[in-house]
């Protein structure tokens, strides 16, 4: 199974809905740990990337990621918008050498961890991108899987980002990221991006 410019453009469109459905319950999960705001700043984003892919005229892969890349760098306030910047960013330069998902997946990880100096275990949209393309490169991933890897954010003292200040007091929560992530990889799946 290969990303085209096709599941890229639904991928989107599908993400953007599970946002706009679920920005009140992402600021809510913010709130606790956070500044509150992951949802709204989100919406903010995939509204300016669904705005963007609309004025795209005749785009390949690497001018779609690489639009995504910069609407959420520049709209999604907070740490969330350079890490899923940069993540489709590293998308964009690799997507001429492969198409293959897990490939892709891999290098927008890589460029999570340097951007963000997280790791798995601190509790961030690493513990849910980490076990994604652990799954995938055994073979086929669900959206059990993925809800799985976001739920498991709850018992994890958080490490980095603002979440980082209340220490042990973060347990209990999910992290906001993690679980803008499994919306993310859910709305991959359901646009037909694993076979």
């Amino acid at each position: 199974m290969m990303i085209t410019v096709e599941i890229v453009n639904k991928w989107m469109e599908l993400f953007y809905l599970k946002i706009s459905e679920q920005k009140a319950y992402l600021s809510e999960l913010d709130t606790p740990i956070g500044d509150g705001d992951h949802g709204n700043n989100m919406m903010r984003g995939m509204q300016g990337v669904k705005d963007s892919l609309d004025k795209l005229t005749e785009p390949d892969l690497k001018t779609t990621f690489k639009t995504i890349a910069m609407v959420l760098i520049s709209k999604v306030g907070g740490a969330a918008g350079p890490l899923y910047g940069t993540a489709f960013l590293e998308m964009a330069k690799k997507c001429d050498e492969t198409q293959a998902p897990v490939e892709l997946f891999s290098y927008a990880l890589e460029g999570i961890k340097k951007r963000g100096g997280a790791t798995v275990g601190d509790k961030t949209m690493i513990d849910v991108w980490a076990p994604v393309v652990d799954i995938l490169e055994k073979g086929t991933l669900s959206v059990e899987q993925i809800r799985e890897a976001a739920n498991g954010t709850k018992d994890l003292v958080a490490k980095k980002g603002r979440a980082s200040y209340l220490g042990e007091r973060s347990v209990g929560h999910l992290d906001p990221g993690a679980v803008s992530s499994q919306y993310l990889f859910e709305s991959f799946i359901e646009a037909g991006g694993i076979k």
